[in-house]
């Protein structure tokens, strides 16, 4: 049988338009923070600091899915909900879900955890929640898997009925692989050192390590926003207490050559992550730049 051309260009239109890949220009201007402790309580100064920084996303972490002896995915470190957010503050339910969950495909788990999400957000009366982030460190080998799964996700009937937008974490190496069928990523501009070297280059963050993936922003087709860090990540090495800090420069440095390398990359920031020592950490000068469009 003989396909006319046509056909076959509105073939290729709907296959398109399953992946969920909008212009860049669709991504809203915003100031926003992660939120990764295990209950929402919020101290005067992390109040302050919503406010005196215009904050108008919080990206909170609900729970995180993690492989169980079983062999089956779990939800774990659930958070509970002492505070509410100022009803001008968005919130957007984050789940963290480890790698190896993607190794294999587990029937039902975009189902379950999308009405997990709901149902929290129904037992805490949080309302006007219309987008979910998912975590994942994948990789090449579970990459597939990984996008299968943000599209069933973003195709259950309970998602499009309760929400409109899905989004993921993209880290640095990511940028490499195909974009995942999300409406956008957030760039995670930390964590990008080996560990092992940390005498060579600080692992949180180095403008070196970065460098090398700047070639990749303007081309990669979906919107991003940036993530920066303000954590403080504290081991033991050999026996000795190691703080690992990221000097306000380097941040500084780092951003604006992602901004350089692709300018919409100001629009929405996020810092990782709320927390009254992190708000210490840096002068108030340091997050006035981070936040700058």
């Amino acid at each position: 049988m003989k396909i006319r051309p046509l056909l076959i260009l509105l073939l290729l239109l709907a296959m398109t338009a399953c992946d969920r890949h909008p212009a860049r220009t669709t991504l809203a201007t915003g100031n926003a923070v992660y939120y990764w402790r295990t209950d929402l309580r919020l101290d005067s100064a992390e109040k302050a600091f919503l406010t005196q920084y215009h904050i108008n996303k919080v990206y909170c972490r609900y729970f995180d899915v993690v492989m169980s002896d079983s062999g089956e995915p779990k939800p774990n470190a659930t958070i509970s909900f002492s505070d509410t957010l100022p009803d001008s503050i968005e919130i957007i339910p984050t789940v963290y879900i480890t790698e190896d969950c993607m190794h294999e495909t587990h029937e039902g788990l975009a189902e379950k955890i999308v009405k997990r999400i709901q149902q929290m957000n129904e037992t805490n009366d949080i309302k006007n929640v219309r987008e979910i982030q998912i975590d994942c460190d994948y990789t090449s080998k579970s990459r597939k898997r990984y996008y299968d799964f943000l599209r069933e996700i973003s195709q259950s009937s309970l998602f499009t009925s309760h929400f409109s937008l899905l989004s993921t974490t993209i880290r640095l190496h990511q940028l490499s692989m195909e974009a995942p069928p999300v409406d956008y990523g957030a760039l995670m501009i930390y964590n990008t050192g080996d560990p092992r070297k940390w005498e060579e280059r600080n692992p949180i963050l180095d403008y070196r390590d970065v460098y090398p993936y700047l070639n990749y922003l303007d081309s990669y087709p979906l919107p991003l926003a940036a993530a920066y860090p303000v954590f403080q990540w504290t081991r033991t090495i050999q026996g000795v207490r190691v703080d690992h800090t990221v000097a306000p420069t380097e941040i500084l440095r780092v951003k604006g050559a992602v901004e350089k390398a692709r300018g919409d990359l100001s629009r929405l920031i996020i810092t990782y992550h709320l927390d009254k020592d992190n708000i210490d950490r840096y002068k108030p000068e340091t997050y006035e730049e981070i936040y700058h469009h």
